[in-house]
């Protein structure tokens, strides 16, 4: 499989044959100004995210970075604090590598914002996804393209996946997880007219520590993605400190 966590973090590096591309999902910028109109009081992670961001670049040399979805938080257009955190994060990355953004469903006017902010080196392509090298990403609100479904590895985001951990004493934690496993080619090939599908598929846990989630592990506990659970044979959880769960239905 040609993307490979970061031990630690909700980010990956995908080895995309002339590129090596640093890969996070669901960022949800200005996230902090939600949570406030709803009357919970945070402070600003903008400039950690950032930096963050910023170390993972060079610690990776990676070639380009690809949001894999919700770069943006506000589904409509954002406010200033959103416009100022999503400025400088991505003047900061451009000014190195160029950076490609796959339309989530809370990037709706992103295109906009970014020809408003005129910086160059970033590039928006539509939710269904795109493909670099053997390796395809999409946001996962929408069905993957059969472009997408062509490569080898398949890298989606929007679900949140965490799983929900218990010890002998009844103590429960949650904790983000990543997906892994196989591609089960009968929804694609149902959706997509008969399409023969044969690679892996990587469901993303949020950069974005704030944000809810999908419990994985958690009986009743629907999926947001079209093509989730069914689209994933095999799949295995895995947290961010590289500890593997198994199947991820049975932790």
């Amino acid at each position: 499989m040609g993307v490979e966590p970061l031990p630690g973090e909700a980010a990956a590096v995908a080895d995309c044959g002339e590129e090596r591309v640093l890969v996070v999902a669901d960022y949800h910028a200005g996230l902090e100004v939600a949570l406030r109109y709803d009357g919970v009081e945070v402070r600003s992670r903008a400039a950690d995210r950032r930096e963050r961001m910023r170390r993972l670049r060079a610690r990776t040399g990676a070639d380009r970075v690809v949001f894999l979805g919700d770069l943006a938080n506000a589904i409509g257009s954002p406010g200033r604090e959103e416009r100022e955190e999503l400025e400088a994060l991505l003047s900061a990355l451009t000014a190195r590598v160029p950076v490609t953004v796959v339309k989530g469903n809370h990037d709706g006017e992103i295109e906009e914002v970014v020809a408003d902010l005129d910086i160059e080196g970033v590039t928006v392509v539509d939710g269904p996804g795109t493909r670099i090298g053997s390796v395809g990403f999409a946001h996962g609100h929408t069905w993957p393209s059969r472009e997408v479904l062509s490569a080898g590895t398949v890298c989606v985001a929007h679900e949140h996946p965490v799983v929900r951990l218990e010890d002998e004493v009844g103590g429960r934690r949650i904790e983000r997880a990543w997906l892994r496993g196989r591609l089960e080619p009968g929804p694609f090939a149902e959706h997509h007219g008969g399409l023969r599908v044969d690679g892996d598929l990587v469901v993303f846990p949020a950069f974005n520590e704030l944000t809810g989630g999908t419990w994985v592990n958690v009986e009743g506990q629907g999926f947001l993605s079209p093509f989730l659970p069914d689209g994933l044979a095999d799949g295995e959880a895995y947290l961010l400190d590289g500890t593997r769960l198994g199947d991820y239905r049975r932790v």
